[in-house]
């Protein structure tokens, strides 16, 4: 966070000079003090703002465009003193000590970290883990597991999911389902998280990996064609940060040349192509219920399948292969994949109020979509054809015309109490995948991972939180702006 040391500015520097310390620090304010460090104005990016529009030059004195009318309180304030005077329309507040002397300050960011992601836990809940806990269900047996199947596929238009111990496993078993393993290939897009690829490894299938579309960030029917062969056996289309891949026309390619569709939708619940949900369009689709996810059990996943065969294989599977018509009576070797009763009674609580949860999510969505778009510091994510995305984490590129690199305004949010965090790297960059990858090119996906920030997505996300995070951003490249400009 920024030091009181940092916004400290002596009344006798230039306005340029105070300018570059605003860019410096990547913050939105500076107190500027006489030769005692007594407090006499405040300056911030809009004074500077207006200060240019009155025909002040910035190679002009700092007192000439900073504000004598300023808002301070005493260092000894309460809590309860600080909270309701930044209540209002002030955003921040100089402590001040008995001699005038700021030595601390108070500011919406200073007392309010803005997460990335946050689980939303207000409703039956700690009710329901109670339950479990009182009348001994906590392992993988108990009543809220078979609930939590049956809500996920009523929501889905699906049989009951397959519920299991989080999405890695739920890819994992998903693929094993379906047969797939050792001479086998799964087209899966470069850029996703490392999960989607670990698993094909670890079935013993060898992932081959896609470009991205550069509008969409998600692979469609042109990306697969490009790397399919006659090994492939599945595709595992990634709906990123809550962005559809086009699965109509996914789903037609596989079904002419005979191989599954398995969509990782562990970042997309409730996403849309044509009206209908994600999740219900492949052989097999995959979920995460992590503690950042959409909906959340805190750790946890679930499978949806096509085909009723497929699906009682792996709840066989999912349970150490046993038969489910003779105990311990193993058909095949299986895995212990189980999600315990205590994630699921979570999860019933959080599909209890799943329609208001993704009416938040959406709110986020289309609050910073209206706030970045056309701006040229930012190229947004566009949906397919159709798509309606779920926002999970709100993703954008900084443009090559921002002034800064993303790691750069990055930590200037961080320093505001905005925490960010960068788009995936691609897979075959790291060392863990490269040898998958050969000679292949994948420019998009190149292009895209450096430049790519996800912003604070957490359902308890306020409107004036968002109004916050969204000004601060535009003050930081603004700031810079100003400099380069001067």
């Amino acid at each position: 966070m920024i030091t009181i040391q940092e916004i400290l500015f002596p009344e006798s520097a230039t306005a340029h000079e105070a300018l570059t310390a605003l860019d410096r620090t990547g913050n939105r304010f500076l107190f500027i003090v006489d030769h005692n460090e007594r407090l006499v104005g405040l300056l911030t990016d809009g004074d500077i703002r207006r200060g240019f529009l009155r025909g002040l030059d910035v190679r002009g004195p700092v007192t000439a465009f900073m504000r004598r009318d300023f808002v301070s309180l005493p260092v000894e304030a309460t809590d309860r003193e600080i909270g309701a005077t930044l209540a209002g329309p002030i955003t921040f507040l100089p402590l001040l000590d008995a001699q005038g002397r700021p030595v601390d300050y108070a500011s919406q960011q200073r007392h309010h970290r803005y997460p990335v992601a946050q689980p939303f836990l207000e409703g039956n809940e700690e009710a329901y883990i109670t339950e479990c806990v009182r009348t001994g269900w906590i392992s993988s047996q108990g009543r809220f597991v078979g609930e939590f199947e049956r809500m996920l596929g009523e929501f889905h238009g699906t049989e009951p999911a397959v519920a299991v111990a989080n999405g890695t496993v739920a890819l994992q078993l998903a693929l094993a389902a379906l047969g797939i393993g050792s001479g086998d290939e799964v087209i899966v897009p470069t850029l996703t998280f490392a999960a989607t690829a670990s698993a094909v490894v670890h079935a013993g299938a060898t992932p081959v990996f896609a470009d991205v579309d550069p509008e969409t960030w998600v692979i469609g029917a042109r990306q697969i064609e490009a790397v399919r062969t006659a090994k492939t056996r599945a595709v595992i289309p990634v709906h990123l940060y809550g962005y559809p891949c086009p699965m109509p026309e996914i789903c037609n390619l596989a079904h002419r040349h005979g191989f599954y569709v398995i969509e990782d939708t562990a970042e997309a619940f409730g996403a849309t192509v044509g009206g209908r949900v994600v999740g219900s369009f492949g052989d097999a689709a995959s979920f995460s219920f992590f503690g950042n996810k959409t909906l959340t059990t805190g750790e946890g996943g679930a499978l949806l399948f096509r085909d009723t065969a497929v699906r009682q294989r792996a709840r066989i599977l999912r349970d150490h292969g046993m038969s489910p018509e003779r105990r311990y009576w193993h058909l095949e070797p299986g895995f212990n994949y189980r999600m315990t009763n205590l994630q699921a009674a979570i999860g019933v609580a959080q599909m209890e109020r799943v329609d208001d949860i993704l009416k938040r999510k959406q709110r986020i969505l289309e609050f910073y979509t209206r706030e970045f778009s056309g701006r040229k510091e930012f190229v947004l994510q566009r949906t397919c054809e159709e798509g309606r995305p779920s926002c999970w984490i709100y993703t954008l590129l900084l443009a090559t015309g921002a002034g800064m690199c993303r790691d750069e305004l990055s930590s200037r949010l961080l320093r505001n109490g905005i925490e960010t965090r960068p788009m995936f790297y691609p897979l075959h960059s790291m060392p863990a995948f490269s040898r998958y990858a050969g000679k292949t090119c994948f420019p998009v996906a190149e292009s895209l991972a450096p430049r790519g920030l996800s912003f604070p997505s957490a359902v308890t996300l306020t409107e004036s939180s968002l109004e916050n995070i969204c000004a601060v951003t535009r003050s930081i490249l603004e700031m810079r702006q100003m400099v380069n400009a001067s």
